[in-house]
């Protein structure tokens, strides 16, 4: 019998992590190959959207890479705005983030100390209309709900707007709102679509209100680019490769984890207080594709987004700038040989 749930839970995943890995043997012998971490304190970004799942299991495996002390640091990431988020985020010692792949590039383009690393998982957000609204084309003239300018609804929305023709600076109206959240207002009636991640969407859906114009897990384009993509610290990345190799190697396996251990995954999320409900948790583990990381190419991503959001006049770099400025996939490219990717 175990003594306690922890107990439990870190057998679970340990269980996990050996079916999904190999023997633990094998996996020892391969990382005595490499050298120890530069350090053993890891400092990992955590915000209220579940959809960052893999960092709400990856400690186990963080510890098993040599890090003794994983830090999760409270960034508020999801509301906060693209630019003075990231300042806030790289100047309050976090080394490693889990971020919205079009904010991230924004970071880049302003100079931030943000190096992108890997794709994560694809499609998370869904974009919820009231009854008379059948597409993003239908917005136009519309007000739309998000939280603050360069925001990831704000980015992601403004991304939509112009692969349909739509200027989102002129044909949105854009309802903004530091106290009542976007989704709050959606529910009262007081706007017309509202962008939500999860555990958003599962709430909105379960009390039935609104219904889905894109679900970016199933509606292409938005399916076949990363929403969620790893980012480090530019200067830890630098001083610290063989820490940043391993920390991408357990992001990773925590990602493989809520594919084939959804139970123990939606289990941690809510011990670490992201969401109090576990069905939001256990629906978004069923809905995120999180088995996508070794089809996709985390550049196509970058292409992507850099050419949508210079359109939306919010991306000055062109995507070549931005891959060379703020990418470094030597790692990924490693730990995919490794791992079978």
């Amino acid at each position: 019998m175990f003594a306690n749930r922890r107990d439990f839970l870190l057998s679970g995943a340990c269980a996990a992590s050996a079916a999904l890995f190999g023997s633990a043997a094998a996996r020892l012998k391969a990382q005595q190959t490499e050298p120890p971490p530069e350090t053993t304190t890891v400092r990992l970004a955590k915000g209220p959207s579940i959809c960052i799942a893999p960092v709400y299991v990856v400690s186990d495996l963080l510890n098993a890479e040599g890090f003794t002390n994983v830090v999760y640091v409270e960034t508020g990431t999801y509301t906060g705005s693209g630019a003075s988020q990231g300042k806030a985020i790289w100047k309050s010692d976090v080394d490693f983030n889990l971020n919205f792949s079009g904010p991230l590039l924004l970071e880049i383009d302003k100079g931030l100390s943000t190096t992108i690393l890997a794709g994560i998982h694809v499609g998370c957000f869904e974009l919820f209309a009231r009854d008379g609204i059948r597409s993003v084309a239908d917005l136009k003239g519309r007000t739309v709900g998000i939280q603050s300018l360069e925001s990831p609804p704000h980015v992601f929305l403004s991304a939509m707007a112009t692969l349909v023709g739509l200027d989102p600076n002129k044909d949105f109206e854009w309802v903004t709102s530091a106290k009542v959240k976007p989704i709050e207002l959606f529910a009262e009636g007081k706007i017309d679509a509202f962008l939500g991640f999860p555990p958003e969407p599962q709430r909105l859906r379960a009390q039935n209100i609104g219904h889905v114009i894109v679900n970016s897990a199933q509606d292409r384009p938005w399916s076949q680019y990363f929403c969620c993509m790893l980012a480090g610290n530019r200067e830890f990345v630098r001083k610290n490769p063989v820490a940043t190799k391993r920390l991408v190697r357990a992001m990773l396996r925590a990602t493989d984890l809520c594919v084939s251990e959804p139970a123990l995954t939606a289990q941690r999320i809510v011990e670490r207080g992201s969401t109090a409900h576990l069905n939001d948790a256990v629906q978004t583990l069923a809905e995120v594709p999180y088995n996508r990381w070794r089809d996709y190419d985390p550049e196509d991503t970058i292409r992507f987004y850099a050419l949508r959001l210079r359109e939306a006049g919010m991306l000055k770099s062109n995507p070549a700038k931005v891959i060379a400025d703020g990418t470094n996939w030597r790692f990924l490219s490693e730990v995919r040989r490794e791992l079978g990717g």
